[in-house]
C-alpha cells in the first residue's frame, strides 16, 4: 500500500501541475501512477456503480449517452469522457473522481474501455455492469481477429459483473460463460437476407462443434440469427427487443418483459439503433425507468463529431465518422449512403494519419471493405483525398466503380473544389478517426461554393 500511496499523491501533484498549465490532464497522471504502482486500479477508490462500456464500434457513441442520461436523471457521475480509454486514461479518471484520502466522490462511473485493454483493466475494476456492443474485424496491425479480442475480454472479466450483450452478436454473445447476462437485440426485418453478401462474416461456423451455422437471417457481416444443425447451439433470444422501426415517424418500438415503449430515434442507421437499444437495456437494468428514457430520448442526436447534417441553399452537406482501418464500420456506412434516396457525390478522406506516423499505413482492410456498396447509379462522383488516394483508386476500380466518376487528389484540402454540385446532389463527406479536423476544413471549404457558386447560379437563372 505504500507504493500505492506514492503514486496517489504524486499523481495527484502531476494532474495539479498539468491543470495550471492549462492541460487536460487525461492520461499523464495515470501513466505516471501505473508507472510507480502498477495495480493501481485495485486500490484506487471507485464509486459503488461501475460501467464498463466495449466492443469493437460503437463504445463511444454508447457511454456518452449513458453519461448524459444518467446525469440528467440527477445521478452523480464520473467518466472518461474527455480523456483515453485505456487503463492510464481510466486511472487518471478514477484519480480526478477520488478525495485527497482517497474517498470516491461519485456514485456511478461510466467508463469506455478499450476492448484490447481488458486485461489489464478488468480484473482490478471488476465492474458491475459491462456492455458489449459488437465484436468484429478492426485494424489488423492491432487487433488481429474478432474471436482474438473475443478471447482476450473472456479471460479478464469477473463473474461478478452483470454482462448486457448483443443477441445478435454471434461472437460478443457467448462472453462470460458464467455470468449473468442480459441480451438486446432486433426482430427480423423487412430489409434481412438468408445470406450474407458482404466480404467479410466471421461467425460462419458453430463456435460449439463447428458445424457451419445455418441463418435464419442475417443483417450485416455475421450479426443476425442463427443456428447450428449439429448441436443445436443458436443466437440467444432477445430480453430487450425492438419489434418495430418506423423510418418515417422517426420511432423504434421496444418489448421487453410483455411491457412496450416508443422511443424517438438518435438515428436512422442500423449502427446506431442497436447503441441506442444497448443504452436502453442498460439504464433499465439500472433502475431509469422506461416513461423517463422517453423524454430523455426526445432530443437526443449523435454528437457531431461523429455524424452532422447543414442543409447549405438546398444541398444537404453530411459529415460522417467512417473509421479507417475499420472494415466493418465503413462497409456499414458505404451501405447506409447507397440506401439513401437521391444523387450523391462522396469526398473520401479514410487515409490513417496517426498510423502512416509510426511506419507505413496498412491497406489490406480496403479488401476486407465492401466498397462494392459505392458501385451505384445514384453516386455520381468519388473524389478520394490524400497521400493514399491512389490505393483507394485501385479497390474502388475493382469493386467496379466507373473510372469516370474518380478523382484523386493527394492535398485533401483541395477535395472540395471537385466537387461538381449538380442537381444539388447530397455530399457526404467521410472521414477516419484522425482526419476531422481536415474534414471540419473541407465542409468549410464546401460551404463556401455552394454559397459562392450556386447561389449566383439561382440568381442567374431568376434574372
Amino acid at each position: 500500500m505504500i507504493r500505492f500511496y506514492l503514486a496517489f499523491y504524486v499523481a495527484k501533484i502531476v494532474k495539479a501541475i498539468l491543470r495550471c498549465l492549462h492541460r487536460n490532464a487525461t492520461q499523464v497522471p495515470g501513466r505516471v501512477a501505473l508507472s510507480i504502482c502498477p495495480n493501481f486500479l485495485e486500490y484506487i477508490a471507485k464509486p459503488n456503480t461501475i460501467i464498463t462500456v466495449t466492443g469493437t464500434n460503437g463504445k463511444t457513441t454508447v457511454s456518452n449517452l449513458i453519461l448524459e442520461i444518467l446525469e440528467a436523471n440527477g445521478k452523480n457521475v464520473i467518466s472518461n469522457k474527455f480523456g483515453s480509454n485505456i487503463n492510464s486514461g481510466i486511472a487518471s479518471c478514477l484519480l480526478s473522481g477520488a478525495s485527497f484520502f482517497n474517498k470516491a466522490k461519485n456514485e456511478i462511473a461510466v467508463l469506455e474501455m478499450d476492448e484490447r485493454s481488458s486485461l489489464k483493466i478488468l480484473p482490478y475494476l471488476k465492474p458491475t455492469y459491462l456492455v458489449c456492443i459488437n465484436l468484429f474485424r478492426d485494424s489488423i496491425r492491432r487487433n488481429a481477429h474478432a474471436d482474438f479480442i473475443f478471447n482476450i475480454i473472456n479471460s479478464a472479466l469477473s463473474k461478478d459483473t452483470k454482462l448486457i450483450l448483443n443477441a445478435d452478436d454471434l461472437i460478443s454473445s457467448n462472453l462470460g460463460k458464467e455470468n449473468s447476462k442480459v441480451y438486446f437485440g432486433i426482430n427480423k426485418l423487412e430489409t434481412d437476407l438468408k445470406e450474407s453478401i458482404n466480404i467479410i462474416n466471421d461467425a460462419r461456423i458453430c463456435p460449439k462443434c463447428g458445424t457451419k451455422l445455418k441463418y435464419n437471417y442475417v443483417r450485416y457481416h455475421h450479426i443476425g440469427n442463427a443456428y447450428c444443425p449439429g448441436c443445436g447451439y443458436k443466437s440467444p433470444d432477445a430480453d430487450y427487443k425492438i419489434t418495430n422501426i418506423d423510418y418515417e415517424k422517426n420511432i423504434i418500438t421496444v418489448e421487453h418483459e410483455k411491457q412496450i415503449y416508443n422511443y424517438n430515434m438518435i438515428s436512422d442507421s442500423i449502427f446506431n439503433i442497436y447503441n441506442m437499444l444497448a443504452v436502453i437495456t442498460l439504464l433499465q437494468e439500472i433502475g431509469i425507468e422506461p416513461e423517463q428514457l422517453q423524454e430523455n430520448f426526445k432530443n437526443h442526436k449523435i454528437v457531431e463529431s461523429r455524424f452532422s447534417k447543414k442543409n447549405i441553399n438546398g444541398i444537404n452537406v453530411i459529415k460522417h465518422l467512417s473509421k479507417g482501418q475499420n472494415p466493418i464500420a465503413c462497409s456499414c456506412v458505404f451501405d447506409y449512403i447507397k440506401k439513401e434516396k437521391g444523387s450523391k457525390e462522396i469526398i473520401l478522406l479514410l487515409y490513417d494519419y496517426f498510423d502512416a506516423k509510426e511506419s507505413s499505413e496498412n491497406m489490406t482492410w480496403l479488401y476486407d471493405c465492401d466498397f462494392e456498396f459505392l458501385n451505384t447509379k445514384s453516386i455520381e462522383k468519388i473524389v478520394i483525398g490524400g497521400p493514399r488516394c491512389q490505393d483507394f483508386y485501385l479497390r474502388l476500380l475493382i469493386a467496379g466503380v466507373n473510372k469516370e466518376k474518380l478523382v484523386c487528389a493527394q492535398k485533401p484540402e483541395d477535395t472540395a473544389e471537385y466537387l461538381s454540385l449538380n442537381n444539388k446532389n447530397d455530399i457526404y463527406v467521410l472521414y477516419d478517426v484522425y482526419t476531422e479536423t481536415i474534414a471540419n476544413d473541407v465542409c468549410k471549404k464546401i460551404e463556401n461554393r455552394i454559397n459562392n457558386e450556386v447561389s449566383i447560379e439561382e440568381n442567374d437563372q431568376a434574372v
